[in-house]
């Protein structure tokens, strides 16, 4: 119990002297492990979003290290040109390439018995992850243009807001460096997981940007406030105090609403509000889907009347059986009632008497083909009552041409 109160007063020492802001559980875990491993010399890989506050942990560890007073540099792996990054890391010897008119060391011993902090780590070419790979196995490298091996006593922290595992995968960062880097691995939580922070934070921005412009502070209403906790904050920490300071300099009052506060969260309607149910229905959005589902149950009606001349023939063709008088009788009065071109005659089909189920299901498709001829013109009077009479545009409204729409209309007597 001693020992945990100790942890919790020496993480509030660190959070006071690194302006941490926040008691979160996830970023007080972070900060433990920051201060274990400091005393060591193994490698950190830390991971985050961007704009989280990764580039706090380095220091931490570099300050609670036996490195302390050696050097501690930062480098932006992704700000530096491919073509210069291994000079950057490792210098280069006079005449190594145009341009270099003189020897030149590297962060590497420039920082040597101290800390480097390689940000955005993952952004590396894989020649270089390569040269760095050797560093952090042996303490060795080589300068640009030189063949002399080199010696060096760094200690590697380095930090990406990618998923390096996706990125192993996907052949663009090597395998043995990211387990050599991951050896203490840092995760530091997104702002939207933080939520009980985030106000603590606004108030914090507020604060010091009141304090350094001579400014009254803003404050913000409860509805405000309640926005602002459960935005998603895609820019995390960084997007909070660049909004809080714009929100200080534009708005002329210091008490700001919940609509004032929208202003400055363009998305936030887009992705941020639930999804309402739509009660009122969008009429021709209905009709066009209507339409569609009718038309494609016209093109299937007239499918399986092309089927039934096709298994008609066939059965023909193989039994050379006229159909009983009874059979012919029901399919004469099915045909006449259908009166739909391409319907099949029952001159031309003929049907063996043990294949009755056949004849029943024939009935089936027949009986639905009915109730599909009524929507068809059901659905042509609709569109020529629409356009007052005009086919050309009932013929674009019901997705067929004109010439088609003409003998629909002559076949139904819709004159």
């Amino acid at each position: 119990m001693h020992f945990w109160k100790f942890c919790q007063m020496e993480i509030q020492k660190i959070k006071q002297r690194f302006g941490i802001i926040g008691n979160h559980p996830v970023m007080n875990r972070a900060i433990d492990i920051a201060m274990q491993v400091a005393p060591t010399d193994l490698s950190v890989l830390i991971s985050g979003e961007s704009g989280t506050g990764k580039e706090f942990f380095p220091k931490i560890i570099h300050q609670n290290s036996a490195r302390k007073h050696g050097t501690y540099i930062a480098v932006n792996c992704g700000a530096i040109p491919e073509g210069t990054i291994d000079s950057e890391l490792f210098g280069h010897e006079k005449g190594a390439f145009t341009g270099a008119t003189d020897s030149r060391k590297g962060y590497f011993e420039v920082a040597n018995g101290g800390t480097i902090f390689l940000d955005e780590v993952a952004e590396l070419p894989l020649s270089t992850q390569v040269r760095l790979l050797r560093v952090l196995e042996s303490g060795e490298y080589i300068r640009v243009g030189s063949s002399k091996v080199q010696k060096t006593n760094v200690r590697v922290i380095a930090a990406t807001n990618i998923d390096i595992i996706v990125a192993v995968q996907q052949g663009k960062f090597r395998e043995d460096l990211y387990y050599r880097l991951n050896t203490v691995p840092i995760v530091v939580p997104s702002l939207r997981d933080r939520k009980e922070d985030i106000y603590l934070l606004f108030r914090k921005f507020a604060s010091d940007f009141a304090e350094i412009n001579r400014m009254p502070m803003i404050a913000l209403t409860d509805p405000a406030r309640l926005i602002l906790i459960n935005y998603r904050w895609p820019g995390n920490i960084r997007q909070l105090k660049n909004i809080t300071e714009q929100i200080s300099i534009i708005e002329s009052t210091r008490e700001i609403d919940d609509e004032t506060i929208k202003k400055y969260l363009p998305d936030y309607q887009l992705v941020k509000l639930p999804v309402l149910y739509e009660k009122t229905v969008d009429e021709k959005k209905f009709n066009t889907e209507r339409e569609i589902l009718y038309k494609v149950l016209f093109d299937m009606k007239n499918d399986m009347i092309d089927l039934k001349r096709l298994v008609a023939e066939i059965m023909d063709k193989r039994s050379g059986t006229e159909i009983r008088e009874e059979h012919t009788g029901m399919i004469e009065k099915l045909y006449q009632s259908t009166n739909h071109e391409g319907a099949v005659s029952p001159q031309t089909l003929h049907i063996n008497p043990s294949e009755s189920q056949d004849i029943q299901d024939t009935e089936e498709i027949i009986e639905e083909s009915l109730s599909l001829e009524k929507k068809e013109i059901e659905l042509i009077k609709k569109a020529l009552d629409k356009h007052k009479g005009k086919r050309k545009y009932a013929a674009e409204e019901l997705g067929i041409s004109e010439r088609t729409l003409y003998r629909k209309i002559k076949e139904h007597n819709l004159e």
